[in-house]
């Protein structure tokens, strides 16, 4: 009792405070929870699929010489081939997610895009043929047997036409996880018959991706496969997927520094904020608190009350900030068809920064109440 009516003597001050603390950590919990989603997104790309491109960069091109070299790596199971065509439909603003690759080795390092096998024999046996994820076909509304023109600004054909034409052969549903990845909303082409039209990049590959056989040796299978053209001016660099992502999302932006930025500013100014109002609420209180003492209340109880009351403050708003980023995290999510749910990291996390900003931010004060002499505190002085 002593705790919570010691709180709420000033609530015009400790509702403003308490509001403060709730935004930041419903700052905290949005940036943090975000953040941690990337991060279990990206973890859930398993480390037994490896990406091999370029030394130079990732849009450089490969031989297709170095596929059959990289399937006899010990360890390999399966690899694929993906080309970047990009190009667009009707309009430049209208971009494809369009690549070119060996059918049906990527539906076998891909399970998750559920390509099946009569999707694959249609592939073989239609050259122009183009299979396409569910998400592109509802948004064109797209349907098997749709002639498609597709225009590009890079891969003209033999005749200098900037113009190609595509069947759509199958239709494919990937998991939710990939729905809404570029992947999953592909355009797939034919390798073979973009390669044999192209007007340049005869016989290169922008990408291989390597299926293994046991995730626990993928660092090492990758040394191997990096091994084929070492010292060459082909030079390849071969990464877990999950390791790839990442640096892509890095050279875009770094988000978990950009997060702890923001996050440790707000914290920062908060602990200001928060030692503040301690310290005004004990200095009013002095009389108070010589009081307590005067009734027989040990200096050490009346230092553990002070911090009591910080604790309380912070971890109270420190709840509902967390409580309001949940819901809000979740309602963000439902809208992009996922499920939103803020990390259990993320709110261990949030308790811990809220018990030591309490205890920095209330030390002070407790300390002053602890040293208080009876005598000059009842005097004023």
């Amino acid at each position: 009792m002593l705790i919570w009516a010691g709180l709420w003597r000033k609530r015009a001050r400790t509702v403003l405070t308490m509001l403060s603390i709730i935004v930041a950590f419903l700052l905290f919990g949005l940036l943090q929870g975000i953040n941690q989603g990337i991060k279990s997104g990206l973890g859930d790309s398993t480390n037994n699929r490896l990406w091999t491109t370029s030394h130079m960069s990732d849009v450089s091109g490969m031989p297709m010489s170095l596929l059959p070299r990289i399937k006899a790596v010990k360890g390999v199971r399966e690899v694929a081939h993906i080309s970047f065509f990009g190009g667009y439909y009707q309009d430049a603003k209208n971009a494809l997610p369009a690549y070119a690759t060996n059918i049906d080795a990527i539906a076998s390092v891909y399970p998750e895009l559920n390509i099946s096998a009569p999707n694959i024999e249609a592939m073989k046996i239609t050259r122009a043929g183009a299979l396409i994820g569910r998400p592109l076909a509802k948004k064109y509304n797209w349907k098997v047997g749709d002639k498609v023109p597709v225009g590009t600004t890079i891969w003209t054909d033999k005749n200098g036409s900037n113009s190609w034409s595509f069947d759509i052969v199958g239709i494919f549903d990937p998991s939710p996880r990939y729905a809404r990845s570029s992947l999953g909303s592909a355009f797939w082409l034919n390798y073979e018959y973009w390669d044999e039209g192209r007007a340049f990049g005869n016989h290169m590959v922008h990408q291989y991706i390597s299926a293994v056989d046991d995730p626990t040796h993928a660092v090492a299978i990758a040394s191997a496969i990096d091994k084929l053209n070492e010292n060459s001016p082909q030079e390849t660099r071969t990464q877990t997927e999950n390791a790839a992502l990442q640096n892509q999302l890095k050279q875009l932006v770094d988000i978990n520094f950009i997060a702890n930025a923001i996050v440790g500013a707000v914290m920062f100014t908060l602990l200001f904020l928060t030692g503040n109002t301690m310290m005004q609420s004990v200095r009013e209180r002095i009389p108070e608190l010589a009081v307590l003492k005067t009734l027989g209340y040990p200096s050490a109880t009346v230092c553990v009350l002070v911090l009591l009351e910080s604790l309380l403050l912070c971890l109270l708003a420190a709840v509902i900030g967390l409580v309001l980023s949940a819901t809000t995290l979740r309602i963000i999510g439902t809208a992009l068809g996922g499920s939103g749910a803020i990390r259990p990291a993320v709110v261990v996390d949030g308790f811990a920064i809220a018990i030591l900003l309490s205890m920095i931010s209330g030390l002070a004060p407790a300390l002053r109440a602890q040293r208080l002499n009876i005598v000059d505190a009842l005097a004023g002085r």
